[in-house]
This record gives C-alpha cells, structure tokens and sequence, in this order.
C-alpha cells in the first residue's frame, strides 16, 4: 500500500492491526505514525490508551504484553514503538503478528533499514496489517513532490524557485517540509511562490546559487560564472566546493547522454535525463555550446579539483582559488 493511500484510509477511520513502517526515507514514517498518535484517540482517551515505546528499552516480548492489553472505555489503543530498528531479533513479533487484536493498532517505526520481504515475517506482515517501505525519493522527482506539498496547502511555485529549492536543500524530505512551513507560514494562500519569496523568507540567493551557476555555464556567460562563483568563494558555509563539483558533475553528465538519445523530443529527453519537462530547452541549449569531446574534458577537470579540494596535489592554494581556477577551465 503507498503512503498516500495509507493516509486516506486513516483520515476516513480505517485502521489496520498493525503498521510496519520501515525505509530510509523518515519522513513518510513520521507523518503516518504521528497521524495515527494525534488522531485515532480522543485526548482524553489517550491519557489510558496509547502507549509510547522506544527500541533501546524494550525486546518483542514487551511489545506483545502492551500490545495484547484491551483498551479502557474506548474501541482502541495504540501502541507506538519508535527506534524499533534498535530491537534485536525483531522476528519474535510474529507469534503476535499472527494474531493480532483487532482492539490494538500496533505501529512499529523502523527507520533506516527494512526487513526482507522473502521471509515468513514480512509475508505475515504483508498479510495481517500494513507492511510499508519508505523510500528515497530521487533527486528529479523532488521538485514534483514540492508541487504536490504546496499544492496540497492551497499554494503554487514558480519552477524556478522549485529547482533553487530542490538544488538548495537536497532530498531529506522533513528538511525540505519544514522550509516549505516557514514560507507558507509568511505568505497568504493561493500565493504563487518565487525566486523572490525563496531568496527573502529562507536565504536562498535567487542570483546566486547553484542553478544559476548551471545556467550560466550552460549559455557559456563568462562575466555572470564569475560572478555566481565569487559570490560562493565568499560564502563557503552555504555553497562548499564538493558540493558544487558534484552538482556540477551530474549537470555534465546529462549533456553528455543528451548527445547520445537517439530520440531528442522533449517527453524523452525530460525522462533520459531526469529532468522536469520545463528545463529541457535549457538543456538542449547548453549541449549545443558543448560538444562531447569538450565535456568529457570537463569531466576530468572536476575531478582533478575535486581531488585538489581534498588537499590532494594541492599544497597552498585557497578554496576560493580553486573554484575561480575551475570555472575558467569549464568555460575556457
């Protein structure tokens, strides 16, 4: 069942035994867990019917004796059980699993690791609750999501300020959630969001950032390059030089597979490249000033500064240098 799913079911009052939720990604755990914690009991109820576990201090065998209580005055309890990836032998749930209350909703917060789907525990899982694996999400589906966010909260964005967003913050959804509250916090709803409103209410440079600099170098602009790549030597906290290399590494990269797609219509290209449809001319624009012997040149040049940003070959030169130094070799 998917995450989405899984929320309507709640919203609308179906509940399930249990809830296995385990993956890398913490944040769709988290709004499903702290869902069914903020909205299955009263709060009068939860005074007596829900319990908050954590792995360190508990085994299975505790999990089942709170698990097998029945609630007082009220149809369910919950049990929560967070850091449950802490619990050895997890397995030893199954005598329960196989048997669950259906007066109990048993949520198991396993962040960071799954469980394998091949054995006789994940099936029961499957079969008796809800077993969910939160992934990832890729970095050309973010700024999607970030669509799907505001639009769920009456708001829109500009693809600009969505690709400064999504270059800016990276994929760890809670942080990007949480920059996303702090604007809607400050702007009225139905408002269209910006470059404008990212730059003032979270302190993203609308100028100079990271996909500016992809532009820039893209329409092979010398004067703004340098421009955008001062302004990072000037702020090493918020722009690092192994950040920008490996941003600037995979932009490379998808003008060098752009060259070789034997079909170049946008649909395609957007998908080949992982890219939102909307950038697709900016891409092909930045291929035709970048043939592919010159990007494979490219490629050796970042990763002979992303060598020298580790102190390898390079024995005085400053970081601000190194960034000045490799712009020049990209564009020149």
């Amino acid at each position: 069942m998917e995450y989405e799913e899984i929320l309507n079911n709640l919203k609308n009052k179906i509940y399930h035994p249990i809830y296995f939720l385990m993956g890398d990604e913490s944040y769709f755990i988290d709004q499903i867990s702290d869902y069914i914690a903020g909205n299955v009991l009263t709060k009068a109820d939860q005074d007596f019917n829900q319990y908050i576990l954590y792995g360190k201090d508990v085994d299975a065998n505790a999990i089942i004796t709170y698990a097998r209580r029945f609630p007082m005055m009220t149809n369910y309890q919950v049990v929560i059980v967070r850091e449950a990836q802490n619990i050895k032998k997890i397995e030893e749930l199954e005598p329960y699993v196989n048997n669950p209350l259906k007066s109990t909703i048993l949520v198991i917060n396993y962040k960071y690791k799954t469980i394998d789907r091949r054995k006789a525990f994940a099936k029961t899982l499957a079969k008796k609750g809800i077993l969910f694996e939160s992934k990832k999400i890729y970095d050309n589906k973010l700024p999607a999501w970030i669509n799907s966010y505001l639009a769920e909260q009456q708001y829109s964005i500009d693809p600009q300020a969505s690709a400064m967003l999504s270059e800016y913050l990276g994929t760890n959804l809670s942080k990007v959630a949480n920059e996303l509250n702090k604007l809607i916090i400050s702007l009225p709803k139905k408002t269209r969001i910006s470059p404008d409103h990212v730059e003032k209410n979270i302190g993203i440079s609308k100028d100079f950032n990271i996909f500016e600099l992809q532009n820039a170098l893209g329409e092979k602009n010398v004067l703004k390059s340098n421009q955008i790549i001062s302004y990072f030597a000037a702020n090493p906290g918020s722009n690092p030089l192994p950040k920008t290399i490996s941003t600037l590494y995979f932009y490379f990269m998808k003008l060098l597979t752009y060259h070789f797609l034997d079909d170049k219509s946008q649909n395609n290209v957007a998908a080949s490249l992982q890219v939102v449809p909307f950038f697709v001319p900016s891409y092909i624009a930045a291929a035709r000033q970048y043939p592919i012997k010159k990007i494979v040149a490219i490629m050796s040049v970042l990763r002979e500064f992303d060598m020298k940003s580790k102190g390898v070959g390079n024995v005085s030169s400053e970081m601000s240098d190194l960034q000045k130094e490799m712009i020049y070799k990209i564009l020149h």
